[in-house]
């Protein structure tokens, strides 16, 4: 095995024992893998099931220069910064190990790359399927006015509560498959902490969470309102809310994203004082 080279593992304490200093470096951008590695690592390898995920990190002159990340062969690649020089590196050495690459995730320009250094190799023709920005927390600027009401920390009795939203969430923003009481468990949304925006009379009407806090970095996910109540700036107070909580912790990059198609999301963010830092992009490849 070549040392300037992309490698392979399924063994994430060895991958995050060589690469975990490199994602550190960099938390905002590397927010993705930060948080599912790890994820994966806590759940431990029993998890896994069948699908092991598979890591990999590209090292040149003994460092490590970029990394992926395909937590099951029928997911997407979750790749971080790369040329095309490095993407196209990777998409030889994937496709020389007949290795599945159902799709690709990453910032916009390194997507493409990779996407089209796999279609040179293998004749898949990539196809966009979501365009998302990532911005990064600057200066915290609560809306003015701020609606009455509070935040609130969400406790066990609220399950129920946040588990119906959650798949409220996923329906308005076109993800699937949605959640329920009996996926929860295995969801993305299982391991955050959520807290509520409540009107005076203890009504919850808008909901934000947040991951728990790696490397300094924390990010907020997801922010919802129920139809019949935005517009009334309860999204802008919650996200204010678990920002300011994330601070408070000691975070140092507090980051979130948003679909760039939704203007009043978008806008929202930016007023409150989140800054765009880049463009994400995901492409999808046909299956032979």
């Amino acid at each position: 095995m070549r040392p300037d080279d992309w490698h392979l593992t399924e063994d994430i304490d060895d991958f995050l024992a060589r690469a975990g200093d490199f994602l550190r470096s960099r938390p905002a951008l590397h927010t993705m893998p930060l948080t599912v590695t790890e994820k994966l690592r806590a759940n431990g390898a029993a998890a896994h099931g069948a699908e092991a995920p598979v890591f990999g990190r590209l090292e040149r002159g003994g460092e490590v220069r970029a990394t992926f990340y395909q937590r099951t062969p029928s997911g997407p690649l979750s790749l971080t910064r790369v040329t095309r020089e490095q993407a196209g590196l990777l998409a030889v050495r994937l496709a020389d190990l007949g290795h599945p690459v159902p799709g690709v995730s990453a910032d916009h320009d390194s997507a493409t790359a990779f996407a089209e250094a796999w279609q040179r190799h293998t004749d898949a023709v990539p196809a966009l399927s979501k365009r998302i920005r990532l911005y990064r927390l600057g200066a915290l600027t609560p809306p003015e006015p701020v609606p009455e009401g509070r935040g609130r920390t969400v406790g066990e009795q609220d399950h129920a509560h946040v588990v119906r939203w959650c798949g409220e969430f996923l329906d308005a923003v076109g993800e699937v498959p949605t959640v329920d009481a009996d996926s929860w468990a295995g969801s993305r949304f299982a391991d955050k902490h959520f807290t509520f925006w409540e009107t005076p009379d203890g009504t919850p009407v808008s909901m934000a969470a947040a991951t728990s806090m790696i490397a300094g970095m924390v990010r907020v996910d997801p922010v919802y309102t129920p139809a019949h109540l935005r517009g009334r700036g309860y999204a802008g107070a919650v996200t204010v809310e678990v920002s300011r909580a994330a601070l408070t912790a000691g975070a140092t990059d507090v980051v979130l994203f948003a679909d760039p198609a939704n203007a009043t999301s978008n806008a929202l963010y930016q007023r409150i004082g989140y800054v765009p830092v880049t463009e994400w992009a995901a492409y999808d490849f046909p299956r032979n």
